[in-house]
């Protein structure tokens, strides 16, 4: 007799690690959520014990897919800039939602419902007190919206009963002033509501002060969010920027002594808390991003879906460090990554 488990449960014991995921190693779909590996040999010998981290083996592939979370972590859109008659800032955005497959490991592809084709969408960035004009586009074949944390307008809200709401094939252009500066979200309104967050329609929205804040060397955005592969309402990974365990295999540089403004934002469903713990070192946390003064020195916080939160720090030392989750289980599956601290260049 098979000895099912889970596809969850195999994952947590170190599955992605010790035998790869699909195709590339024969998961064997019973029903539902139970898989099976075909062979179970670790790889190298190695037992679950003996490994530093579950992963993945072998890469998705990026050029498929459309992006890369690496370039997602420096691509702030400014938008197309011009000067209104008053005076004031307008910036203008192109956003369309589209369905697509996203590899999400190597093996498994995700329909995601997208903005402009990438998990998650553009990082939208402006000053406050700019006109803000998102021309907005459904490709999809679901009534999709934009909806923004901050302060507007009703009919711009994204939300049923407004103009915001916009079938497939149709377009509508929000607007509205930029306030208050901070770090915000924006994603999709119409419901089921989890299902189409869930799903991949969200983003982050930054609106620099008046005059920025102190310079950083380094800015940064992470997204974090889970991905629900066979839609049963409970995440089998969880990831920053899309696909989850790429900063693992990917380290992100930094150097000793570097300032790093970290913009996180959890838009995580189906969980009710997210977290970041970063090792080896503290951070200065500002709740929303709506204060120049920090409100935590601390090495770990937790966000619930839609909170969000600017970090900084340096780093004394040069190393691999790592930064995950402390929840254990999001870490296992895929929310967990490195910093590789090179020395003073």
């Amino acid at each position: 007799m098979r000895n099912l488990i889970s596809r969850r449960d195999f994952f947590k014991v170190g599955g992605l690690t010790l035998f790869g995921v699909a195709g590339a190693v024969g998961l064997e779909s019973v029903s539902g959520k139970l898989l099976q590996p075909r062979a179970a040999q670790p790889a190298g010998g190695l037992l679950h014990e003996e490994m530093p981290m579950p992963g993945t083996v072998g890469e998705v592939d990026h050029e498929a897919n459309g992006f890369n979370p690496t370039d997602l972590l420096t691509d702030f859109d400014y938008g197309r800039v011009s000067t209104l008659p008053t005076g004031q800032t307008l910036r203008e955005y192109d956003i369309f939602a589209i369905n697509k497959e996203i590899e999400v490991v190597p093996g498994i592809k995700f329909p995601a419902w997208t903005y402009n084709g990438r998990m998650p969408g553009p990082t939208i960035r402006c000053t406050e007190g700019d006109r803000i004009r998102i021309h907005f586009r459904n490709g999809s074949d679901h009534a999709h919206s934009m909806h923004f944390h901050g302060i507007h307008p009703a009919e711009m809200d994204g939300v049923p009963g407004t103009p915001g709401l916009i079938g497939p094939g149709e377009s509508f252009t929000y607007e509205f002033d930029a306030e208050p500066f901070g770090l915000h979200l924006y994603h999709c309104h119409a419901f089921p509501l989890a299902r189409h967050i869930a799903k991949g329609l969200y983003g982050a929205f930054i609106i620099d002060p008046q005059g920025g804040r102190p310079p950083a060397d380094r800015e940064l955005v992470m997204v974090m969010h889970g991905i629900d592969v066979d839609f049963d309402n409970e995440n089998d990974f969880y990831a920053v920027n899309g696909i989850p365990f790429h900063y693992q295999q990917h380290p992100i540089q930094i150097r000793v002594g570097e300032l790093v403004r970290v913009y996180l934002v959890n838009i995580l469903e189906f969980d009710l808390i997210n977290s970041l713990h970063l090792h080896a070192n503290f951070f200065h946390y500002y709740p929303t991003g709506t204060s120049l003064t920090p409100g935590e020195f601390t090495d770990t916080i937790m966000q619930t879906q839609a909170q969000r939160g600017i970090l900084e720090f340096t780093y004394k030392f040069p190393g691999l460090y790592m930064f995950h989750a402390h929840n254990t289980e999001f870490a296992e599956l895929g929310w967990a990554g490195n910093f590789e601290v090179l020395p003073e260049g």
